[in-house]
């Protein structure tokens, strides 16, 4: 579910792998469209009212992917279900949710009764996600009274290339996920979980630049992405960033500087570890049985970040250590993290990827950190914002305020870019498609 300001629901996905919502999407997405259910597909883009907004040149605004029409026919086979007691042919209804408009992981496209237990649903999508990655989608049942964490299959997302006119997809109800095919480019290590005073284990991928092995004097800057695990696969949720795929195109080009890559997976607590502070979120806007106070350890997840994590990689691996040549990444809370790690952490981040950031979180919280934090200087770092213009109504007029709020502090058009995707939405294959931009910014040859 990793739509329609998908952070609501996006990020209590990490509660339980279990979940029946997607996985890393169980891992991510969860708490957006939870907090989201109500959005509708269509971003609803207000023209800035701000005059400040007006006076800069943003970066720009990504063109939409090609538009190809695919039509693909869901046929659900709820027998088992039925048999178990588990769906109400009379009461219950079942769809499809997913990435894709017109698919949204907020809401249900329904399917209808074809007879014997079965359910069909025709849908017609008229572009693909970016860079071939296949469809994401789950079924899920619907019934009066049921929360947004229940009546999903389990597991992680359902996938399915959009490669022709017409496509069918006939399956039973929670069958288990296909396999998903490992893709990957350039040299990719992984590091076994690093011992930690502040957080929960995890694991650490570092993606190494084309040369490394041969260049033995040379030393690279820095990027840290958060929610690693989608960064240079899709085995988490049947989709990615191409991380690895795209940084490797663009130094084998001379495009940008090469860099070291350290994508850091999250943990179960991660709505905790990516949160400034400590939020009263209703029961029915997180799928919980009451209403909960969630949040607030980013500072934790700073100390690992900068006392634990950094320190082991700097001396694994050749890096520039400095804050100049150190970024951080994120999106969704992920790009909150971020975010507040610019903010309070510039000495160890001079950059920093803020993407379709969780602006929404504790009343706006973050707005009001940009408003009040004090600066030495120019001692702040350079940000790259953006957003897609499908990410649910109020994500695309959030993510202006917060650009507006730090040209109020100072920030100008050589230490902010702003960028609005058309169409984009809030899931890993739109992310892809902006992910040369982000290397460009923060390494790109002049």
């Amino acid at each position: 579910m990793d739509n329609a300001n998908a952070d609501s629901v996006a990020e209590v996905r990490s509660i339980n792998r279990k979940n029946p919502m997607p996985m890393y999407s169980t891992m991510r997405c969860l708490c957006t469209n939870w907090l989201m259910l109500a959005l509708s597909l269509t971003a609803h883009a207000a023209t800035p009212t701000n005059p400040i907004a007006n006076t800069i040149t943003v970066a720009g605004t990504t063109p939409a992917p090609p538009r190809v029409m695919r039509t693909v026919n869901f046929s659900i086979d709820m027998r088992a279900e039925i048999a178990a007691g588990r769906f109400n042919a009379i009461h219950d209804r079942v769809g499809v949710r997913g990435a894709t408009p017109p698919l949204s992981w907020a809401d249900t496209l329904q399917a209808m009764p074809s007879g014997e237990g079965h359910y069909q649903l025709r849908v017609t999508f008229n572009r693909p996600a970016y860079g071939g990655q296949p469809l994401q989608y789950k079924f899920k049942i619907d019934r009066p009274g049921i929360g947004p964490n229940e009546g999903w299959e389990e597991g992680r997302n359902r996938i399915m290339p959009l490669n022709d006119t017409t496509q069918y997809v006939s399956r039973t109800f929670n069958s288990s996920p296909e396999a998903v095919p490992l893709e990957r480019a350039g040299r990719i290590d992984r590091i076994a979980p690093i011992p930690s005073k502040h957080v929960p284990p995890r694991e650490v991928q570092v993606w190494l630049p084309p040369g490394y092995e041969k260049e033995l004097t040379r030393r690279y800057p820095v990027l840290y992405l958060h929610d690693g695990q989608v960064m240079f696969d899709a085995e988490a949720s049947g989709a990615e960033w191409q991380v690895d795929e795209t940084a490797q195109r663009l130094v084998l080009a001379g495009a940008i500087e090469p860099l070291v890559i350290v994508a850091v997976a999250n943990s179960a607590a991660r709505m905790e570890e990516y949160t400034p502070t400590s939020t009263l979120l209703s029961a029915a806007r997180t799928g919980l049985p009451d209403d909960r106070r969630m949040g607030g350890g980013i500072a934790r997840y700073a100390e690992y970040l900068t006392t634990e994590l950094k320190p082991e990689i700097d001396r694994r691996y050749r890096t520039r250590p400095e804050a100049a040549h150190t970024a951080v990444g994120g999106s969704s809370l992920g790009g909150l993290a971020s975010m507040w790690l610019a903010l309070h952490r510039a000495d160890v981040f001079g950059a920093a990827l803020v993407v379709s950031p969780s602006v929404w979180w504790d009343d706006k919280f973050i707005l009001r950190d940009v408003a009040d934090k004090p600066f030495a200087g120019k001692c702040r770092s350079r940000i790259r914002l953006d957003i897609g213009t499908l990410e649910g109504y109020s994500a695309l007029p959030e993510a202006r305020q917060l650009h507006e709020a730090l040209l109020r502090r100072g920030w100008d058009r050589e230490s902010l870019s702003y960028l609005e995707q058309a169409d984009g939405t809030h899931d890993e294959a739109s992310w892809a498609l902006r992910v040369e931009g982000m290397l460009r910014f923060l390494h790109g040859r002049k």
